[in-house]
C-alpha cells in the first residue's frame, strides 16, 4: 500500500533527521514508530501526509509517486485517502461535537441524501467510540479523553484507507490513553484501515502488529 525508498530529510538547526529510509507498509497494517524527541517522528508522519517534503527519495502510494502531485492532487490524496490524528485535538471551539466532526465532508460537493449518510455514519461511530449523545455539546464541555475520541471519528468520517496518529495519546491520562490506544487497534482491525502511529508509549506501540524505532535516522525493529 504504501511504500518509502531511501528518504533523507534534514534541517538547518538539527541535521539530519532521516537518513536514507526505506520501509513498506501492506494494507491493513498496524504500525507504530517510538524514538525520542527531534527524532524526525513527525516529520516522517508529515512527509507520508504530504504536508512536507524530503531532500530525496520518493513516496508511493498504491503504486503511485505522492510525491510527484501538484498541489490539487496532494490535496485530494489526503482528503480520501488519509485521515490525521494529533496530540492536541484541534477541535474549533465555536462548533459542537457533531459540527466539528462533520468539517471534513466539506472538501465534497454532496448532495442532501449523501450528507445524510455521512452523518449517520458520523453517529455509527461515535455510538462504537463511546461518545454517544455529545453531539451537540461544545468542546469546553467535554473531557479531554472524549475530546479526542471526537478527533478520532473526525478523521475516519470520510472512510481514509490510511490513518496517521501522531502521539494520539500524549495529552491523556493512562486510563483515558489505554481506552484510545484499544479503539485505534479496535478500528484497524475492524475496519480494516491502514494504522500508523508515532509514540512515546510504549504500551500503545505494543497494541501494534509493527513496532520500529527511529534512531540515527533509520527504523530499526
Amino acid at each position: 500500500m504504501l511504500r518509502l525508498e531511501n528518504i533523507s530529510k534534514s534541517f538547518p538547526q538539527r541535521g539530519t533527521v532521516l537518513d536514507n529510509l526505506s520501509i513498506k507498509i501492506d494494507e491493513g497494517d498496524s504500525v507504530a514508530v517510538t524514538g525520542p524527541s527531534g527524532s524526525g517522528k513527525t516529520t516522517l508522519m508529515n512527509i507520508i501526509g504530504t504536508l512536507d517534503q524530503p531532500d530525496s527519495g520518493d513516496v508511493f502510494f498504491r503504486g503511485s509517486s505522492i510525491l510527484q502531485m501538484n498541489p490539487d492532487q496532494s490535496a485530494s490524496y489526503r482528503n480520501r485517502n488519509i485521515g490525521f490524528v494529533f496530540q492536541d485535538h484541534l477541535l474549533l471551539p465555536h462548533l459542537t461535537v457533531i459540527e466539528n466532526i462533520m468539517l471534513p465532508v466539506s472538501a465534497f460537493k454532496l448532495g442532501d441524501a449523501d450528507y445524510s449518510d455521512k452523518k449517520e455514519y458520523a453517529r455509527m461511530m461515535m455510538e462504537k467510540t463511546g461518545i454517544s449523545g455529545l453531539e451537540n455539546k461544545y468542546p469546553f464541555k467535554i473531557s479531554g479523553g472524549e475530546a479526542q475520541r471526537v478527533t478520532l471519528v473526525r478523521a475516519l468520517i470520510n472512510k481514509p484507507s490510511m490513518l496517521l496518529a501522531d502521539e494520539p495519546t500524549g495529552s491523556l491520562d493512562f486510563k483515558n490513553a489505554d481506552i484510545l490506544g484499544n479503539l485505534l487497534a479496535d478500528l484497524n482491525r475492524e475496519l480494516g484501515i491502514t494504522l500508523i502511529t508515532v509514540t512515546h508509549s510504549g504500551s500503545l506501540a505494543l497494541k501494534m502488529k509493527h513496532h520500529y524505532k527511529l534512531e540515527d535516522g533509520k527504523l530499526k525493529i
